[in-house]
């Protein structure tokens, strides 16, 4: 495990997306799963560019390998961004921030947890962007095999994606996918108390001065505790909108 840094001002805010049970983005007519054997197939069509993602889960295989609910709600903010970039999602004022500040160059995005790579592909797409999918080294192959099956409608939208893996607290994993992003996306990554320390440990890695995080998860109060722990490691969480 990596060392942790007992400096908490170095870290840079992270603002905490919590859609609400009850009113969840992604819970719509725009994603429907089609069930064949052990796997099932996602699709959420994309209304931004007119498109259809395709993503395979294993759900026999664990909760790396299906799509969680925040993670549908962070691909439809994803488009609704796309379709409106000057409008008033949680995701609007960084987005717009760092495109104005890039020089016309693509965005580079890591996304930490990224299971089915759902969210990563969708920002390619949606954003044009240079994006990073990690997960654990098990969950690698499907990820690859999922950023494969969409190379056609990435390369239309002027988007890459790249898989590798990284487990969080782990230096060395870092250090080989580097740290020059622009943005840092997750949504659903933590089920465990004791997965918080290594998941913050990572974000001191990474982060740098100008790097924006955003992380969506599900308000159920079942993960409160842990969100105000992991709240304090960092000292500067800022809480996201809850109206969608």
């Amino acid at each position: 495990m990596a060392a942790q840094d007992d400096n908490d001002e170095d870290i840079n805010p992270i603002t905490m997306i919590l859609p609400d049970g009850h009113n969840d983005v992604g819970a719509n007519s725009l994603s429907s799963i089609i069930q064949e054997g052990k796997q099932e197939q996602q699709k959420h069509f994309l209304p931004s560019i007119n498109s259809t993602v395709v993503i395979r889960q294993l759900p026999s295989e664990g909760i790396g390998f299906q799509l969680w609910p925040a993670a549908t709600t962070l691909v439809s903010l994803l488009d609704q961004y796309r379709c409106d970039v000057a409008g008033s999602t949680p995701l609007s004022p960084a987005l717009s921030a760092l495109s104005n500040g890039s020089n016309s160059r693509p965005l580079c995005i890591l996304e930490l947890g990224s299971g089915t790579g759902m969210v990563g592909i969708a920002a390619a797409i949606t954003l044009g962007a240079n994006v990073t999918v990690t997960d654990l080294p098990h969950v690698v192959p499907n990820l690859q095999f999922n950023a494969d099956a969409n190379a056609s409608i990435l390369a239309e939208n002027g988007g890459t994606v790249y898989v590798a893996p990284l487990r969080w607290g782990h230096a060395e994993d870092v250090e080989l996918i580097g740290r020059e992003f622009d943005f840092i996306l997750a949504s659903d990554v933590v089920y465990h108390d004791h997965l918080f320390d290594p998941l913050l440990q990572t974000l001191r890695l990474l982060l740098s001065d100008g790097v924006g995080v955003r992380v969506a998860e599900r308000k159920t109060g079942v993960c409160d505790g842990p969100f105000e722990k992991m709240e304090k490691g960092v000292g500067v969480f800022q809480e996201g909108e809850e109206a969608f």
